[in-house]
């Protein structure tokens, strides 16, 4: 019982600064209240929020550069011995970065639904509705020549 209390400590007590940093990302007019942390050997590596409005990128959320500042810092695109804390359930292309980087455990705050319930859209399908997203996949000497670069680059990257 002691271990799960410890635990619970300490998922609070990163998840806390995830918070502070929701907090500042809108006080400092950065961004949207959104903020992760990823932490390291019980450090916390890199503390970040949301960047969207400061940088006019809409792929700046808090986890995307969480993620970012982490590999950074570490000098590598692997963070599996890290956690990431976040504010909130991670959007799609969050979780993506998030699963990308071998990230090995994601403790969220809020629901994904919290936040779609005061305006923000945390569905897969993505936007704010205003636009359709058409998706072809190519087809013809198009998607020929496309996939011809992995196996003419084959050997010339380390995979990980």
């Amino acid at each position: 019982m002691e271990e799960a209390n410890d635990e619970q400590d300490r998922d609070h007590k990163f998840l806390t600064i995830a918070v502070q940093e929701a907090y500042k990302a809108v006080e400092c007019g950065d961004g949207r209240p959104f903020g992760a942390v990823v932490v390291h050997n019980d450090e916390v590596l890199v503390s970040c929020h949301n960047m969207v409005l400061k940088h006019s990128d809409p792929t700046a959320h808090a986890e995307v550069t969480a993620v970012r500042e982490a590999c950074k810092k570490l000098n590598c695109i692997e963070l599996s011995d890290c956690e990431m804390y976040a504010s909130c359930e991670p959007c799609p292309m969050c979780f993506g970065a998030i699963n990308l980087s071998r990230i090995k455990r994601l403790v969220y705050g809020a629901k994904a639904e919290t936040a779609v319930a005061v305006g923000f859209n945390a569905k897969a399908s993505g936007g704010t509705g205003k636009a359709q997203l058409e998706i072809k996949k190519a087809d013809g000497k198009a998607a020929l020549m496309a996939e011809e670069v992995f196996e003419k680059t084959r050997g010339k990257f380390p995979i990980c």
